[in-house]
């Protein structure tokens, strides 16, 4: 959890250097943060385990587990220009993959998940359409960056419990926001991850994948 909290205390320090150094003073900037349900499906796994499993090659089934500790959550910062639908800015979700019991089962892995979590930010690029009453309010969004999953794999050769930049990430948005006041506003999206891992085993391994993920979000966004 403190690994987590240190991951969000990076987003947010990154985000507010950036917006204050760059934005327009006319821009509106968003804070969101959000909760959902986030699957992810099978993927291929791929590695070696020296004095463990060996080389392997196998199609992992995954479990999102949203709501059990640690939840899957996101934070969201954008600045919106002030002369047109634009906004720019970064993203951070704590995603999470558990390895189903007949995986581990047929892999020989007692411990394979990426659970503190499966970590993406991006930056982003968004687009909205904006009401001229400001009631619901339509966007879309992609971003390109990086995972930095929490890397917990178990099996006879040794156990590895770290986190990890494994490789890059991208992401895409579909949602709607509709106004509660001025300041904040309700969210609603599906919210898609693409992630490249190459993630190294504590007995001089390797393991590589490539993770899909996939939620429905519910968030509040606070807007200056």
């Amino acid at each position: 959890m403190a690994g987590c909290v240190q991951l969000c205390l990076l987003f947010l320090a990154s985000f507010v250097a950036v917006a204050m150094s760059g934005v327009p003073a006319m821009a509106e900037i968003e804070l969101g943060f959000y909760l959902g349900a986030q699957t992810a499906p099978h993927s291929r796994v791929k590695g070696n385990d020296p004095g463990g499993v060996g080389a392997f090659n196998f199609l992992a089934e995954w479990k999102g587990r949203s709501f059990s500790p640690p939840p899957y959550y996101g934070l969201r910062g954008i600045w919106w220009r002030d002369d047109g639908p634009l906004g720019f800015g970064l993203e951070f979700t704590h995603n999470k993959v558990y390895a189903t019991d007949a995986t581990l089962a047929a892999s020989g892995f007692s411990r394979l998940e990426l659970t503190n979590g499966v970590n993406v930010l991006t930056a982003n690029a968004m687009y909205r359409w904006q009401a001229p009453d400001r009631a619901w309010t339509p966007y879309v969004g992609a971003g390109l960056g990086m995972a930095i999953p929490h890397v917990e794999v178990s099996s006879p050769g040794g156990v590895t419990y770290e986190y990890q930049v494994t490789g890059p990430a991208a992401r895409w948005v579909l949602g709607v926001s509709r106004d509660l006041s001025d300041r904040w506003r309700i969210f609603g999206e599906y919210n898609g991850t693409y992630s490249m891992h190459e993630a190294d085993l504590s007995n001089g391994g390797t393991l590589k994948t490539d993770l899909v993920t996939n939620a429905l979000n519910l968030g509040l966004a606070f807007r200056f």
